[in-house]
C-alpha cells in the first residue's frame, strides 16, 4: 500500500502567470514549466488547483505504474464525451482491442497497399486543384488526403469520396465548436453554452453520415473476411460474450476518426513550415523517397525502408504534440517522489513541456529526425508522450508514422511543397497545438533523374 506521508508540492499561483495568459495562453505554459523545472507543482487557478508533472519517471507513475488511481474523466474528456462517446466500459477495452490488432505489423501490412493507392489518388487531385502554381491552404489540402486514407482503413468502400470529405468538416466543426468548454470545466454537458448551436448542427451531420454506414454493416453480418474496422467491431465481443450495440459502434468509429485525422493534420501542416526553413532536412527527406519509391508505384512494402522519413514524422509530433495536455481526476492521497498527491482534484500530464525539458532532450527546440534514428542513445521510456502511455495510451503509432510516410512520399516524389510567406512555427493553445495561421503551399512538379529503383524492385 502507498504510503500518503510526504512533503506539500511547491505552488505557482495564477497571479504569476495571468498577465503573461491573457496575451499568449501558450507563452504562459512554458513559463509554468521554466518556473516548475520538472518539479512536481501544484497551480493555484481559483476554482482549480491541478498538479502538474513533466518529469518521465513522474508520468509514468500517473500514466503507467499507478494508473488505476488517475481516472480518465472530468476535465476535457466531459466534453469530448458528447462527441465520441463515454471513455470506459467492457466494450470500450474491446474496442481498444480490435484497434490495437489493427494497427500491429501484420495488420498494417494487409491494408498498407490499399491506403497508399487511396493517398496517391488524392494527391492526385490535390495536384489538380494546385496546377499551375496555384496557392492552397496547407490545413485544408491534409485533411482532405487524410480523411480519405483513414475512411478507407476504417470503414472500406461503404462511403463515396463526396461522403469521406462531408464527414470530415463535420468532424472538424464539431471538434472546434468543443474548445469554449474547456475553458469552463465545471459547466455539466447539459447546461446552455456557447458553440453548442454549432457542434449541434455538425453532430447531426456526422450522424447522418455514420449511422447509416453501421446499420448497413450490421445488415450484412459480420464478414469473417472483412479488414475494415467496422466489420472487426462487428466481430469482436468482451469476455462476458457482449457485442457492440448500435450507438456504441458509431461512438467507436467516430472515436478512432477523430484520433486519426486530427494527429496526422496538425503534424503535417507544421512540417510543411519546418521543411520551409530546414532545406537540409527537406533534401534529405526527398534523397531517400527517391532512393526507396524511384518511378513507383508507392506501395507498402516501401515503409519499411522510408526510415529517415518516420524519424521526420516523430519528431514532428515531439515538437508539436497536438494533445498538449493529459488531465487525470485523482482518486485517492498518493505520494510521487515524495510529494504528497491530496485525491479528489486534478493532475495534469503536459507532452509540450516534457518535450522541452533540456536534461531529456538537448536543445529542446531544435528540430532533429536523428533523435529517433535506429540505435539512437536510449531514454526513458515516457520521454515521448505525443501518444500518451499506460492503459489509455495511444495505440495508434504505427498507423500514424504509416499514414505520414506514404502521405510524404506521395507528395515528396512528385513535387518540392513551396511555403508562401513566412508562416511562424510557434503554435497556438487550444483543445489541440495547432498552427497559429493558415499556411499556403504551392506543388511545384520535380524533374526526376532517371535511373533509380527502389530495394523493393531490385529485390
Amino acid at each position: 500500500m502507498t504510503s500518503t506521508v510526504g512533503r506539500q508540492a511547491r505552488e505557482i499561483p495564477f497571479r504569476d502567470i495571468a498577465p503573461t495568459f491573457v496575451r499568449d495562453p501558450l507563452a504562459a505554459v512554458e513559463r509554468i514549466g521554466a518556473r516548475a523545472g520538472g518539479d512536481i507543482v501544484r497551480l493555484r487557478l481559483g476554482a482549480m488547483s491541478p498538479y502538474l508533472v513533466t518529469r518521465p519517471e513522474h508520468v509514468a507513475h500517473v500514466l503507467s505504474d499507478n494508473a488505476a488511481n488517475y481516472e480518465r474523466e472530468g476535465w476535457l474528456w466531459n466534453p469530448l464525451s458528447r462527441l465520441v462517446g463515454e471513455p470506459a466500459g467492457k466494450l470500450w477495452w474491446a474496442r481498444r482491442a480490435v484497434l490495437q490488432e489493427l494497427v500491429s505489423g501484420p495488420s498494417i501490412d494487409r491494408f498498407a497497399d490499399e491506403m497508399a493507392v487511396t493517398i496517391v489518388q488524392a494527391v492526385d487531385e490535390m495536384a489538380d486543384r494546385g496546377a499551375g502554381g496555384t496557392r492552397l491552404i496547407a490545413r485544408r489540402e491534409m485533411s482532405r488526403v487524410v480523411f480519405r486514407a483513414i475512411t478507407r482503413v476504417l470503414v472500406g468502400d461503404m462511403v463515396t469520396t463526396e461522403q469521406t470529405l462531408r464527414l470530415g468538416r463535420a468532424v472538424t466543426v464539431a471538434s472546434a465548436a468543443l474548445r469554449p468548454r474547456l475553458l469552463a470545466p465545471f459547466v455539466p454537458n447539459e447546461v446552455p453554452f456557447f458553440g453548442d448551436r454549432t457542434f449541434a448542427r455538425a453532430l447531426r451531420e456526422i450522424d447522418e453520415l455514420v449511422l447509416p454506414i453501421v446499420r448497413r454493416a450490421q445488415e450484412r453480418g459480420d464478414r469473417p473476411e472483412g479488414h475494415d474496422v467496422v466489420s472487426r467491431l462487428l466481430r469482436a465481443t468482451t469476455a462476458d460474450g457482449d457485442r457492440f450495440t448500435l450507438r456504441q459502434l458509431r461512438d467507436g468509429l467516430v472515436s478512432l476518426y477523430v484520433g486519426g485525422t486530427e494527429t496526422t493534420v496538425i503534424a503535417l501542416t507544421f512540417l510543411w513550415v519546418v521543411l520551409g526553413r530546414r532545406t537540409d532536412v527537406q533534401e534529405r527527406l526527398t534523397e531517400e523517397i527517391d532512393r526507396v519509391v524511384g518511378e513507383g508505384p508507392l506501395n507498402g512494402s516501401h515503409l519499411r525502408h522510408l526510415t529517415y522519413t518516420k524519424q521526420v514524422a516523430l519528431e514532428t509530433l515531439r515538437l508539436y504534440p497536438p494533445g498538449w495536455m493529459l488531465p487525470r481526476v485523482i482518486y485517492r492521497d498518493d505520494v510521487i517522489d515524495g510529494v504528497r498527491i491530496d485525491g479528489g482534484g486534478l493532475i495534469v500530464v503536459s507532452p509540450y513541456l516534457t518535450h522541452r525539458l533540456p536534461d531529456v532532450w538537448p536543445e529542446p527546440t531544435r528540430f532533429d529526425p536523428d533523435r529517433f534514428r535506429p540505435g539512437h542513445e536510449p531514454r526513458h521510456r515516457l520521454a515521448y508522450l505525443t501518444f500518451g502511455a499506460g492503459p489509455h495510451g495511444c495505440v495508434g503509432r504505427p498507423f500514424f508514422t504509416a499514414e505520414m510516410q506514404l502521405i510524404l512520399a506521395a507528395l515528396l516524389s512528385r513535387f518540392r511543397v513551396e511555403v508562401h510567406g513566412d508562416p511562424t512555427a510557434r503554435p497556438k493553445l487550444g483543445m489541440t497545438l495547432r498552427p497559429r495561421q493558415e499556411v499556403e503551399i504551392s506543388l511545384v512538379p520535380r524533374v526526376r533523374s532517371a535511373g533509380r529503383e527502389s530495394p523493393s524492385a531490385r529485390s
